[in-house]
């Protein structure tokens, strides 16, 4: 096998061993995309140890932006040479689940992804990913900001099926990547007040860049703290973006009567969190859980930065080549002094 036919990848064995490995420039069908990557962030869930670890070793990475290659000659929609964002997770749009606008549901879109992963120079979509997964990448947006559409993408969809009313009282709980796009949203849609939290001084700090009105310390006493600054009242729409029980708790005790919790983040596997349930029901509030984002959410992501109503620029605090992408994973899974982590395969 000729050097020139292999790529290199970054190979994940858990978040300290990320390896810098080759493998084959994959081969594509006559309904396939070879993508040649130029940026591919890393999620917050890249570096869920507990759920990444059971499949390793793999190549991550679902957050890409990049350039076809080659296309299938069956593919008539693409073409060799344009600027693409690629989803890996993708629905069937046929079954129940799909039919009732629960595309996030589907089993085919938790099965679906592209070859090998995002961390890596080139990858393969799959003929269901190149019908419902790709899309042409504005001229407005660089490579770099095509990550932010797939987590965009998940926030999108979090607001439209919780059924966010313009000019709530937010609580972001957690101001990692995840919550500060939902800050940036609220802020985009139009709201009331938004609080945020965490443990972390300097995403605290980004929480109050990116648009918070409030932040609060996690330690503290949340749903006192809100009170304090809301004339008395609780939070409209509260927004869980940290997977631990405390957070959950504060959660559960900080919406207002008949109010919206979003379970935002999971926590992990067969955590049990005590339930408040005559509270929650005499307040009647309303809960929702959110997963991924479909076809729609993403055309919707795309729209909101192609207009610039969300711009995510200030939320790039790394840019790395492929043989960093070690260092990558180390930072953002201490979640210290980063935001956004991207990778950029090509340098």
């Amino acid at each position: 096998c000729k050097t020139m036919d292999k790529m290199k990848v970054a190979m994940y064995y858990n978040n300290n061993d990320v390896r810098i490995e080759e493998l084959q420039i994959p081969e594509i069908s006559d309904n396939e995309l070879l993508v040649k990557v130029y940026a591919s962030g890393i999620c917050g869930s890249d570096v869920m140890e507990w759920y990444r670890i059971k499949k390793a070793p793999l190549v991550l990475g679902h957050e890409i932006s990049g350039e076809i290659v080659k296309a299938g000659k069956n593919v008539k929609k693409f073409k060799k040479g344009d600027r693409i964002f690629v989803t890996h997770h993708v629905p069937c749009n046929e079954c129940e689940y799909c039919e009732k606008g629960q595309h996030t549901i589907c089993h085919t879109l938790h099965t679906t992804k592209f070859y090998p992963g995002g961390f890596s120079q080139y990858l393969r979509v799959p003929e269901i990913n190149v019908k419902t997964g790709t899309f042409i990448l504005p001229d407005e947006l660089s490579y770099d900001e095509g990550t932010f559409i797939e987590p965009l993408a998940c926030t999108v969809r979090g607001f439209r099926i919780a059924n966010y009313q313009k000019n709530q009282t937010v609580l972001v709980l957690g101001s990692g990547i995840a919550g500060l796009l939902n800050i940036k949203l609220a802020k985009a849609i139009g709201v009331k007040k938004i609080f945020a939290t965490d443990i972390d001084e300097f995403r605290i700090d980004a929480a109050k860049k990116m648009g918070a009105d409030f932040t609060i310390t996690a330690k503290e006493n949340v749903p006192e703290q809100i009170k304090k600054h809301n004339s008395g009242k609780l939070a409209d729409f509260v927004i869980l973006c940290a997977g631990v029980p405390s957070a959950v708790k504060q959660a559960l005790n900080s919406a207002a009567p008949g109010g919206t919790i979003l379970f935002f983040a999971p926590t992990e596997p067969n955590v049990e969190i005590p339930f408040p349930l005559f509270d929650l029901w005499n307040k009647q509030v309303k809960m929702f859980s959110t997963y991924a984002g479909a076809p729609e959410d993403i055309k919707e992501a795309i729209k909101l930065l192609k207009s610039k109503k969300i711009q995510i620029n200030d939320m790039i605090t790394h840019k790395l080549p492929l043989d960093k992408t070690p260092e990558g994973f180390k930072l953002v899974s201490q979640a210290k002094k980063s935001i956004k982590v991207i990778i950029e395969p090509q340098k």
